[in-house]
Parts: structure tokens; C-alpha cells; sequence
């Protein structure tokens, strides 16, 4: 296993430990194996929204009370543009390799953060760019977990 292997399955684990409720899981393991079939970046991201909704389908019959909330996960960052830099959501491949700053949000349906990973790759970002990195991102988390729910 690579390093970076290891970092995504960590950050995946920390992920899906947080809507845990261990005690209500009782003595059972839970293996999930995350394969983004089709991406263009984001596969970190993607891995996290794709299993909290397995992991809560896998629960539902044998544990329900289990699962205490959502997780879902975004990437968030200033890519260059005309103007400067522009705030994106979702990056693909192109921005992500490009971009002057990126960031990876995990947070539960309540707002609480899991995990924040930013990263300045051509420039220092202000504490401004920062709020609005987290909000652009809470916009998007809040969408994809309408359709987390509708999967459910």
C-alpha cells in the first residue's frame, strides 16, 4: 500500500467513524471497499459520499440506530483565472493540479467538520479566502446530502 493509499483510507475511515455510534454497531465489523469507477478528481470526496450511503444501506436492517447522521464531503479551491483566482467547487483534475489553493471538506448534516485538508500550492491563502472556502463548501455538502437522503 502507498502512502497515499493509506492517507485516502484513513481519511475515509475518520470519515464513516464519525456517524458511527460504536456501542449501537455492537459486535459487528464493517469492511468497505471504495472504488470510484468514473472521476475526474474528487475520488477522495466521492469515496466518502458513495460510502456513507452504502454503509448506512449496509446498517439499516441490522442496525439502524447505528448510523447518527450524514457524512459528506466536498473539494473546494481558488484556480487560476483572467481576474486572479476564482473559487471552485468540485474540482477536477485540471483545477485540482493547477489550483493556487485546495481544500477537502468532511461534514456531518448538523454543519460539525470531520476533517479539513488545505493546501497553499502557488500562494498563502488569507483567513477571508478560508470562510469562503467553507461556505462555498457547506453549500455544496448541503446538496449532495439532499441526494445522499434521496438514495436512502
Amino acid at each position: 500500500m502507498t502512502g497515499r493509499t493509506h492517507e485516502i483510507q484513513r481519511l475515509i475511515g475518520r470519515a464513516l467513524r464519525g456517524i458511527i455510534d460504536l456501542r449501537a454497531l455492537g459486535p459487528r465489523t464493517v469492511t468497505l471497499d471504495c472504488d470510484v469507477l468514473q472521476a475526474d478528481g474528487g475520488t477522495r470526496t466521492a469515496a466518502i459520499n458513495g460510502a456513507c450511503v452504502a454503509l448506512t444501506l449496509a446498517l439499516k436492517k441490522t442496525a439502524p440506530q447505528a448510523i447518527r447522521s450524514l457524512v459528506s464531503a466536498v473539494s473546494v479551491g481558488f484556480v487560476p483565472s483572467a481576474s486572479g483566482s476564482e473559487l471552485r467547487v468540485d474540482l477536477d483534475y485540471v483545477e485540482d493540479s493547477g489550483c493556487h489553493v485546495d481544500m477537502n471538506v468532511v461534514m456531518l448534516e448538523n454543519g460539525n467538520l470531520i476533517e479539513i485538508q488545505g493546501t497553499a500550492e502557488k500562494d498563502a491563502f488569507t483567513a477571508q479566502q478560508l470562510q469562503q472556502m467553507i461556505a462555498s463548501a457547506t453549500q455544496a455538502i448541503s446538496k449532495i446530502q439532499a441526494i445522499q437522503r434521496k438514495c436512502l
